[in-house]
C-alpha cells in the first residue's frame, strides 16, 4: 500500500540536518509523494524551490520519493499580508510542482493576527484559488462559523479545477487540514464538499479520543492522512 503525506512541514527547522532523508526513509516504507505546507510567502517560496530541485534530482536518478507543495499564508501570519504577498503566492500557482493553495484559514485560539486580519488575508486566498482553480488546503480552529461562512462563499461561486492538481468539479477541491472538530463541524465540511485531513491528533488520548468515532462517517474517498510533521507526534507511537 502506498500513502501520501498530505501536510508535512517539511520547511521547518528541525529537518535542516535530514531534510531529504526524511523524503527517502518515508518511500522507503510507502510513503510517497509528501506535500510540504506553505505558511507564508517566504515558506511558500522555499517550499516550491526545494520540491522543484529535489524532483529534477530524483528524476535524474537521486534515491528518494516525489515532493509538492501547497502555496499561502497560514492565518497566524495574517497580519503580513500584502499586495507583494498576493503576486508572489499567484506567482507560485504557476509552477508544476504547486498543488494547492494555503495553509490558509481563520484561527481564533491564538490571534496571533487578529480576527479582523485574517479575515482579509483569508478572503485574498480564496478568491485568488478561485482564479487561479487550484484547491484549498485550510485551517480552522475556534472560528467554526466565520469560517464556513467564508468557504460557503467560495463554494458556490465558479471555482474550477486546474489540469494537474487533481481535484474535482463541485466537491473535493477543498481540504480540512488537521480535523479537531466535532460531528456538526464534520457533517458541515462533508456537506460542502470538503476532504477532512487526519492527523496523530486522534492517537493522544487526552484530547483526540472523541474523533475515533467520527472516521466511520468519512466517506472513504474523502478521507486524507497527514502528520503535520514535526508537530502532532502520535502519543502511542512507540519511542526509540
Amino acid at each position: 500500500m502506498t500513502l501520501i503525506d498530505i501536510g508535512i512541514n517539511l520547511m521547518n527547522p528541525a529537518f535542516d540536518r535530514d531534510r531529504e532523508a526524511v523524503i527517502g526513509r518515508a518511500a522507503a516504507v510507502g510513503v510517497s509523494p509528501l506535500i510540504i505546507t506553505g505558511s507564508s510567502g517566504e515558506d511558500s517560496l522555499r517550499a516550491a524551490a526545494f520540491a522543484g530541485r529535489y524532483n529534477r534530482e530524483n528524476a535524474a536518478g537521486a534515491p528518494g520519493g516525489k515532493v509538492y507543495a501547497t502555496a499561502g499564508v497560514h492565518p497566524h501570519n495574517a497580519r503580513h499580508w500584502k499586495d507583494e504577498t498576493e503576486g508572489v503566492i499567484r506567482e507560485l500557482f504557476t509552477r508544476q510542482w504547486v498543488v494547492a493553495a494555503g495553509e490558509c484559514g481563520l484561527d481564533y485560539n491564538r490571534n496571533f493576527s487578529s480576527p479582523q486580519d485574517q479575515r482579509r488575508c483569508f478572503e485574498a486566498q480564496l478568491r485568488l484559488a478561485g482564479e487561479c482553480h487550484i484547491p484549498l488546503f485550510l485551517h480552522e480552529r475556534d472560528a467554526f462559523e466565520d469560517f464556513v461562512s467564508m468557504i460557503g462563499s467560495f463554494r458556490r461561486g465558479e471555482n474550477g479545477c486546474r489540469e494537474g492538481t487533481g481535484c474535482r468539479e463541485g466537491a473535493g477541491n477543498m481540504v480540512v487540514h488537521c480535523f479537531t472538530g466535532g460531528e456538526r463541524e464534520l457533517e458541515t465540511y462533508l456537506e460542502l464538499g470538503c476532504c477532512i485531513g487526519i492527523t496523530g491528533w486522534i492517537c493522544d488520548e487526552r484530547r483526540g479520543a472523541r474523533l475515533l468515532p467520527l472516521l466511520k462517517k468519512i466517506p472513504p474517498d474523502r478521507l486524507l492522512l497527514e502528520t503535520d510533521a514535526p508537530y502532532l507526534l502520535p502519543r502511542n507511537m512507540p519511542r526509540r
